[in-house]
């Protein structure tokens, strides 16, 4: 691991290598370690494809002691048991006002717009990072058929829950924003509330992501759902159904 200064407050843990599943597991591990080890000072860590930047406060610890805390965690061996992963079916709306893009990245890949809803439909995602706006997840795992890249001219806004695609990657807004990714459909969920309390982001990095189709008159009920409290999100892994 390289360790680098971030400022007077951060350090940014780099882990060597290609970005891949394995190494997202490993970074993952190393959030579970870091946790386990309650270091005085520390507020909050964030992980990203290749990278952990760990936020301290100053007044309680310094740049050399963290470096040091941080390399300690980091000399031991990752653990791979017990680092599980939730899979969550995110309901979209494809096409249509909701998805302005679909036949630009039908058109691009040489495609019908149903064959781009199939393949965006196929894979498991995998959330490799939160960033950009407050719960935007970067996906891996797109379809290479359907890689398209960014509009030239990007949108000065975008819906919050919009799903699209930039280049090899898929992504939602999770709030209002401007942006330049395609758009190819919606989801009525929504990826960021404050008002839920202290867990504002619904997808976590880590997590796994898995689309599939609604009607537009299955969006309105769903949407009615989300905004009442009772729509039950369908998730599997380590904490079970959980409702949005």
């Amino acid at each position: 691991m390289r360790i680098q200064a971030v400022g007077d407050s951060a350090v940014r843990v780099g882990f060597p290598g290609e970005i891949s599943e394995e190494m997202n597991a490993n970074i993952r591990g190393f959030c579970r370690k870091l946790e386990e080890a309650a270091i005085r000072g520390v507020i909050e860590w964030v992980p990203a494809y290749q990278s952990v930047t760990v936020y301290y406060d100053p007044h309680y610890i310094g740049y050399r002691e963290m470096k040091q805390n941080i390399a300690e965690v980091g000399a031991g061996e990752i653990p791979e048991a017990g680092i599980e992963s939730r899979l969550i079916h995110v309901p979209v709306q494809y096409g249509g006002d909701s998805g302005p893009d679909l036949y630009r990245v039908a058109r691009e890949n040489g495609l019908q717009p149903e064959e781009v809803i199939e393949i965006h439909q196929q894979p498991e995602y995998l959330i490799y990072m939160l960033g950009f706006l407050p719960g935007f997840p970067y996906l891996g795992g797109l379809d290479q058929r359907i890689a398209t890249p960014r509009l030239q001219e990007p949108r000065p806004k975008i819906d919050p829950g919009s799903v699209g695609i930039a280049h090899g990657q898929t992504g939602v807004y999770p709030i209002a924003s401007p942006g330049g990714w395609n758009l190819i459909g919606k989801t009525p969920l929504k990826l960021f509330q404050l008002e839920k309390g202290k867990q504002g982001f619904f997808l976590q990095a880590g997590d796994r992501v898995k689309f599939f189709s609604i009607s537009a008159l299955e969006f309105k009920q769903v949407e009615e759902q989300v905004e009442m409290g009772t729509y039950v999100v369908h998730t599997e892994g380590s904490e079970g159904n959980a409702t949005d």
